[in-house]
């Protein structure tokens, strides 16, 4: 069996300088933010960034992707701030990534093996941990073709292996696909039972709602708020990997299941879109989605046009209206100063599926709750109900799972209009 070779990247002597390729399909703020995210994953394993900037690319050079006289800036840079590691926030061929390493004598590592190195430090459970290994595997799978020195430098080879050659990288090459098919066997077995949990949980009569959004953005601590919990919660990208379920009170039902999900980024691998997608697909089998969006952020629309691009990839459905309803929580609004004139402003009219919030302090929570519930009971229905004053068994039983929209006495009866779905309906009924 090929062990999960992973180097750590725990800060400490490492420090990184982050270059971004910038290839002219983004604005200046964007550039800006993205150089800020990307500072943001290097400090969510503990590295150092040094300096951080932008290097415009017209033509990608195939051998190295920056030209020459980047490459001998980036290496100046790297001098003056006696950095080790080059983080490029981009994607790099297998020979980019090695001619870049002999050429700058230092580590490199690109978007994509910056978001696996944060993956394979935060997964916790094994189900977050077999994936992890699944992307990352994918991942090295493809820096073996003509980049052997480069894979023993870089990531330190897998420990057992001899010398470069041919028949040693098919070998190597043929051990990834066997443990791929390996791990993907072993997940399978879990999407299995994850799945038969998914269809007991549809047969009770309780309704799911999923959190997503960008990473960051306060899912856990709105996830906290709603339960109890104490799922961790930092100003850190990718603080949550592994999904959490709980449940929680919720107006007219005895209880509701909410599920805290991964975050989502932008140019998001797709080896980790396809691992984690066992459990993305917790979403897609919500009875409501709430996705978080940070609404202080300046890139605040960039973020939700990514989430929802991931959410199409996934089979959520986004236009005709027939899937599960999104609700946008539009958090952090405590952070989002009226009287700065710099400051970001929410629109004058907010649509009808947005709920401003503050997951931190509780303000607008409540009006969130009750917009889930609305959404909840759309297609429920209104009936009519007598109850005798002397039942108070069935009466709580309707407060409990139902919304009661009026209630009147008469003599010594109660008369109520009560909105409840169908499942439910035939509950009371059977009692």
């Amino acid at each position: 069996m090929i062990p999960f070779e992973k180097k750590e990247l725990d800060g400490g002597e490492d420090k990184a300088v982050i270059v971004h390729p910038d290839l002219g399909s983004l604005g200046q703020n964007a550039l800006e933010y993205r150089l800020e995210e990307a500072i943001g994953l290097a400090l969510a394993i503990g590295l150092e960034t040094t300096s951080a900037q932008y290097f415009g690319v017209r033509a990608p050079k195939p051998g190295t992707l920056f030209g020459s006289g980047q490459v001998d800036q980036i290496k100046t840079i790297l001098a003056q701030d006696d950095a080790n590691i080059l983080i490029v926030d981009g994607t790099l061929s297998a020979i980019q990534q090695r001619n870049l390493e002999e050429e700058l004598k230092v580590k490199v590592i690109d978007r994509t093996g910056l978001i696996l190195e944060i993956f394979g430090a935060r997964a916790a459970t094994a189900e977050g941990r077999l994936q992890v290994e699944l992307a990352h595997l994918d991942y090295q799978a493809g820096r073996l073709v003509r980049s052997w020195t480069h894979l023993e430098r870089q990531r330190g080879g897998f420990g057992f292996l001899g010398g470069p050659g041919e028949t040693q990288i098919e070998s190597d090459r043929r051990m990834i696909r066997d443990r791929m098919a390996k791990l993907r066997k072993e997940l399978s077995h879990l999407r299995k039972t994850r799945t038969l949990h998914r269809s007991r949980r549809q047969k009770a009569p309780w309704p799911v709602i999923a959190l997503v959004g960008y990473t960051n953005a306060g899912k856990s601590t709105l996830f906290n708020r709603l339960t109890g919990a104490e799922v961790f919660a930092e100003d850190l990208l990718f603080a949550t990997l592994d999904p959490t379920m709980r449940q929680f009170p919720l107006p007219g039902y005895d209880k509701a299941i909410i599920s805290d999900t991964v975050g989502f980024v932008s140019d998001l691998p797709t080896q980790l879109v396809a691992a984690f997608r066992a459990t993305l697909e917790e979403v897609t089998a919500a009875d409501v989605i709430i996705h978080v969006r940070d609404i202080s952020h300046a890139s605040s629309d960039g973020q939700a046009h990514d989430v929802e691009q991931i959410l199409s990839e996934l089979g959520v459905d986004l236009e005709d209206g027939e899937g599960a309803p999104i609700i946008e929580a539009w958090n952090k609004i405590d952070l989002i100063d009226s009287d700065d004139p710099d400051s970001i402003k929410l629109p004058e009219h907010i649509p009808d599926n947005v709920c401003p919030i503050s997951a931190a302090t509780g303000q607008g929570v409540d009006a969130l709750v009750e917009m889930v519930t609305t959404n909840l009971s759309r297609n429920h229905n209104i009936e009519t109900v007598k109850l005798p004053l002397s039942d108070g068994k069935r009466l709580a039983w309707l407060h409990e799972n139902g919304r009661v929209l009026e209630s009147e006495q008469q003599n010594d009866a109660l008369i109520l209009a009560v909105q409840m779905s169908n499942r439910n309906w035939g509950r009371f009924h059977a009692l």
